[in-house]
């Protein structure tokens, strides 16, 4: 699609190479896509669906986990099913407000979902340490006041990633050697100085990423420091149980975004950047339910009384 500008005309359309390098696997690819997809989605809706229908569910803990999934659902499906398309139909264009929605809704869940993952830890925090003040401290109010702040801060600080790049202009070479509009690539597109959107690249590692991680990592020093002394070894179980789960959740994502974005990229690895990415966006949603249904006792309760009630309705 091209757009005239005076007399000249302006492409108006990005070009993303995904896998099409691999014409002979396309079909396995759409498969495979198609397969994390409708299970990344099905999955977290299922688990937010116990949760709600659970009253003994209804804490502040699991409030923020289904904070979780809903970001989940919407990081994933802002860019699998334009990539499920392309690789189906073998039409790789993409309009610039399609790529620009792409980077506000990838920067915005990523970011977010940062704060949530932190607000967690501060809530396992003060069960487990301050358990006495935790009702007092952690009430409805502060976990409204955390989930608010945390989407605020997202969708302000995603919004000035398509904001400067929609100003910037780009080379004749519209070719994005991703499956999704991923920032770097695009830079490398640009004709002039990014130097605004790498330092707010910067930046964002930094403060949200590295200070977020650090502080998350710190509460789990004094949670699991607090855990050991419990003498009874059935409640040390429990509280472990419930951190435990939060913690892997925490790893899979904070370890593979900040060593994919930290990343030096270059031609030679572009391909594994790919796989790399494909690991973040795709797979790690998929996880997270996965690892709270498995490894949390009081989800895999709700979800035996839910489906055997049913049983019984039925």
């Amino acid at each position: 699609m091209y757009e005239d500008v005076g007399n000249y005309s302006v492409l108006r359309e990005f070009y993303l190479i995904a896998f099409t390098r691999y014409e002979h696997i396309q079909f396995f690819i759409f498969i495979g896509v198609l397969s994390v997809y409708l299970l990344c989605v099905l999955g977290n809706i299922f688990i937010t669906v116990i949760v709600c229908l659970t009253s003994q569910l209804h804490t502040p803990m699991y409030f923020f986990l289904c904070n979780l999934m809903i970001l989940d659902i919407t990081y994933v499906s802002a860019i699998l099913p334009k990539l499920l398309v392309l690789t189906i139909t073998g039409d790789i264009s993409i309009s610039y407000p399609g790529c620009f929605a792409q980077i506000f809704f990838y920067v915005f869940c990523a970011g977010t979902e940062f704060f949530i993952l932190a607000s967690m830890a501060y809530d396992r925090y003060l069960a487990i340490c301050i358990p006495f003040h935790y009702m007092l401290l952690m009430n409805k109010k502060t976990c409204l006041t955390l989930s608010a702040s945390s989407f605020s801060i997202g969708v302000l600080n995603a919004m000035l990633y398509p904001l400067l790049i929609s100003k910037m202009s780009f080379n004749n070479f519209h070719e994005i050697n991703h499956f999704f509009c991923h920032m770097k690539s695009i830079l490398k597109l640009c004709y002039t100085e990014a130097a605004a959107i790498d330092l707010l690249i910067t930046v964002d590692g930094i403060v949200v990423g590295f200070s977020l991680l650090i502080f998350i990592l710190i509460s789990y020093i004094f949670i699991i420091s607090a855990i050991l002394k419990i003498q009874i070894s059935s409640g040390r179980f429990k509280a472990f149980s419930g951190c435990s789960s939060h913690l892997t959740v925490v790893l899979l994502f904070c370890l593979t975004s900040l060593s994919l974005n930290i990343k030096t990229e270059n031609e030679l690895s572009q391909e594994q950047d790919k796989i790399l990415s494909m690991l973040y966006i795709a797979v790690v949603p998929l996880l997270n339910p996965i690892v709270y249904s498995l490894r949390n006792k009081d989800v895999l309760n709700a979800i035996e009384k839910n489906i055997f009630n049913n049983r019984l309705c039925l």
